[in-house]
């Protein structure tokens, strides 16, 4: 069974008793997040076409302005998340299992339903329909890292 306090501490603080790889990796992932949400605010096109290979082209210039304006909020919500994940860097560690947990949800969701049930057309294959599953299940491979204590028994996630 999970303990429950590992994904959701009791206090959140700076501490991290997980193993060392899942933490340095959180950091690799934060960089990529803020780097990422720059990108889809500031590019002209939201890297709706020159990323995602959506053909922009071929739409109306109201299609692709509101595709380009989606692609925005998307990067603003991307943003938000880094900044979160920055926080979780500088001071509130024992919050990584949980960022990891919904990292892993929400790139399940977009790999297994979004990708399948409300696909959208492009040109190539975007980067981020390739990397959805392999990204998932690196971001379970670190949830559990980060979830395993070492010196704990009493604390492991799963007795």
């Amino acid at each position: 069974m999970l303990d429950a306090s590992l994904l959701l501490p009791t206090a959140i603080d700076n501490t991290f008793s997980g193993r060392k790889a899942s933490l340095w990796f959180f950091y690799v992932l934060t960089a990529i997040t803020l780097w990422r949400s720059q990108h889809h605010l500031l590019a002209a096109d939201g890297g709706a076409q020159s990323i995602a290979t959506i053909p922009l082209d071929t739409y109306s210039a109201e299609a692709s302005g509101t595709v380009i304006g989606i692609f925005a909020l998307w990067g603003l919500s991307q943003l938000v998340i880094g900044i979160i994940y920055l926080a979780a860097c500088l001071r509130y560690k024992a919050l990584i299992p949980l960022l990891y947990a919904l990292g892993s949800i929400e790139y399940g969701v977009r790999a297994f339903y979004i990708g399948h049930y409300k696909p959208i057309e492009t040109m190539g294959d975007a980067p981020g329909a390739i990397i959805n599953i392999p990204l998932m299940i690196i971001l379970i491979a670190m949830l559990l890292l980060s979830l395993w204590r070492k010196g704990h028994p009493e604390r492991q996630p799963f007795h």
